[in-house]
């Protein structure tokens, strides 16, 4: 379940228009928005959207897997049935805010944070504690978070602007947040809505048990051991190309393709080879047994450095030590192409956001006509799901970006 405290309603409104879908690069789609909101997470070139398929890799990293016991180990989902993962709040700046006493004051952003006795916490020790202001597309996050009856105490707290001139702004080096990694936990979480759009446009978070008392950027905080061997945080690690996910559910594809353009990043100590996801009541056993399948030998670490643009910031950009991947990483099974695109169709959403609408053939449905599209802002963000009579429109993924109306696809996911 998206655990939010408000609703609201979308108006949507159609208006007509022709032309043809302008080219966009790879660097210009953003991620699903956060859910119930129209707060994008991070801007298109922000490393956690970053697609690594195509990054050398690290030197290190046979050692790095070794001391990660990646050939005797599989993957594990640190989220599923019945309500099992990483809880988050959308609030609005009506929600009371509140000074909480931190104990690692000196690391921590002061505030205030909408943070109450409403707010969903994490289960364990860690209790970390998740909200975004939909208003300002504000990012507050607490890990070790108590209401204290109106005195709230946490261990530490990060606030990160999603949007905006800020949005790439890292924490300041060695200082910690609600992870240990000094980097934020939401926008690495595996998401049930973005499993059933059809596409994850982002890293994944996950843990391990032994890490070095070092730090890779993007990360900005060490919490580790004096073992070398160890992988740093905000190490990352992608799943090799050649991984075979024939057998797995079309859900478990969309995790799996994540992983192999988006890869793992880490975040904290842990298990090995944990990887987080929001609670949502639509995990099934069955997916996250297809997960635990994988094999963390069949990862290898990626060297980010030629990517980065500053020492403090998250933002990157491709180039020739940064190779970018060779056309849109996602994409559906193709269908019979679609109409011209002089059929383009507007979507203009109540806040004024537009996307465009590139209907597909018409086809029957038991007694009923309905067209599937694809829908793309102009801007290459990625579009709000929408359901109108006569049309079924989904935000389905990458787009490899065409002059005309091309074809795009009904079921399974695969690689370009």
């Amino acid at each position: 379940m998206n655990l939010t405290m408000k609703g609201r309603a979308q108006a949507l409104a159609f208006v007509v228009a022709f032309g043809l879908i302008a080219p966009a690069s790879a660097a210009t789609w953003d991620r699903a928005p956060v859910p119930g909101t129209q707060c994008g997470v991070f801007p298109a070139n922000n490393v956690w959207n970053m697609d690594v398929s195509k990054l050398p890799v690290a030197k290190k990293n046979k050692v790095w897997k070794k001391s990660m016991h990646a050939g005797s180990t599989l993957l594990h989902p640190d989220f599923g049935p019945p309500a099992y993962g990483l809880p988050f709040d959308v609030v609005d700046q009506a929600h009371q805010t509140v000074h909480i006493d931190f104990g690692y004051a000196d690391e921590s952003d002061p505030g205030p944070y909408p943070f109450g006795p409403d707010t969903h916490v994490e289960e364990g020790s860690d209790r970390h504690a998740l909200m975004i202001d939909e208003d300002t597309c504000t990012l507050f996050e607490l890990y070790a978070a108590e209401w204290s009856g109106g005195d709230p105490v946490a261990g530490s707290g990060a606030i990160f602007h999603l949007e905006g001139p800020n949005a790439n702004d890292l924490r300041p080096a060695t200082w910690t947040s609600a992870d240990a990694a000094g980097l934020p936990i939401f926008p690495g979480l595996v998401r049930w809505g973005e499993v059933k759009a059809g596409a994850i446009q982002h890293a994944i978070r996950f843990t391990v048990d032994c890490t070095s008392r070092q730090y890779l950027w993007p990360a900005r905080h060490q919490a580790g051991s004096d073992d070398d061997r160890c992988p740093p945080m905000g190490a990352r690690f992608r799943l090799r190309a050649g991984f075979v996910s024939s057998g797995f559910s079309a859900d478990a594809k969309v995790i799996v393709m994540a992983m192999k353009h988006y890869g793992l990043m880490v975040a904290d100590n842990g298990s090995d080879w944990y990887f987080q996801g929001e609670v949502n009541p639509n995990w099934t056993n069955d997916l996250m047994d297809e997960l635990k399948s994988i094999p963390a030998g069949a990862f290898v670490a990626v060297d980010e450095a030629g990517c980065r643009v500053s020492p403090d910031s998250a933002a990157f950009a491709y180039g020739p030590k940064c190779p970018a991947a060779q056309s849109g990483p996602l994409t559906r099974t193709p269908s019979p192409p679609m109409m011209p695109s002089t059929c383009r169709t507007m979507l203009t959403i109540a806040s004024a956001t537009t996307c465009s609408i590139a209907p597909g053939p018409t086809r029957r449905s038991g007694s009923r006509r309905s067209r599937r599209s694809w829908i793309r802002s102009p801007t290459g963000s990625s579009a709000t799901l929408a359901s109108v009579t006569g049309w079924a429109c989904s935000s389905w993924g990458r787009a490899r970006a065409t002059s005309r109306c091309s074809p795009r696809g009904s079921s399974d996911l695969r690689g370009e």
